[in-house]
């Protein structure tokens, strides 16, 4: 038989399990409170510092005066040397490019001249249909110059200052396709009409690279706005 004070010691040692089960509640509540972490103060963002050099201003007139659409780019210091400075990304020309990313506005401006007045105009004689898409392996990129032997070391390319453009393949309207690394050496219009375009740009650009010039360059012309010009492989 159970006496009246086991009862009343199953009672307090009631209360204390709930007194236990409140007071670790508590602490839980406490040590939570506690760890809630602070948002870290954030550093201000850099100011987007964007193209203003007189430079920049005469060529983005040159633009609008051909009704190029484009879109200006923050001025950006990546490092190790490579940067874009007064670049822009080409919209519409006339004829939709591929991968074409931040480019130097002189770049952007004499590749679109070239596109309009000797590509297009070209596959007209030589091919007899249009242009519909130029095809390109990109502009930008932070890295060295390809020579033959591979990467030379310590000797930043054009593309490091989104300075040079590389050009691979043309899509014609009549579903054909031209491109660099198949149609170069072949006999006939194809050849023809790469080689009338590559002679085109090296009356614009100061610098273009074909497969001629070594196997860097075995599927693609590399157009770019360095040097002093006349150099033309």
């Amino acid at each position: 038989m159970v006496g009246m004070g086991s009862f009343s010691l199953l009672g307090r040692l009631a209360a204390l399990l709930a007194l236990v089960t409140l007071a670790a509640c508590a602490d839980h509540s406490v040590v939570h409170r506690g760890r809630v972490a602070r948002p870290a103060l954030m550093a201000p963002p850099k100011p987007r510092v964007m193209p203003s050099s007189e430079s920049f201003r005469m060529c983005a007139a040159r633009l609008d005066a051909a009704q190029v659409r484009y879109m200006p780019l923050p001025n950006e210091d990546k490092g190790g040397g490579c940067r874009i400075v007064d670049a822009i990304k080409l919209m519409d020309f006339g004829t939709p490019t591929a991968n074409l990313g931040a480019m130097t506005c002189p770049l952007a401006a004499t590749f679109a001249a070239w596109a309009r007045n000797a590509v297009v105009p070209a596959a007209r004689v030589y091919l007899g249909t249009e242009v519909v898409r130029i095809e390109t392996f990109g502009t930008y990129a932070c890295r060295d110059v390809r020579g033959a032997g591979g990467t030379i070391a310590g000797k930043l390319s054009e593309h490091a200052h989104a300075n040079a453009v590389d050009v691979s393949a043309f899509v014609l309207a009549d579903g054909r396709r031209v491109s660099v690394q198949g149609d170069w050496r072949v006999d006939g219009p194809t050849s023809e009409f790469l080689h009338r375009i590559h002679d085109s740009a090296c009356k614009r650009f100061p610098t273009v690279l074909s497969p001629d010039y070594n196997a860097a360059h075995h599927d693609h012309f590399h157009l770019d706005m360095g040097g002093k010009g006349g150099f033309c492989r």
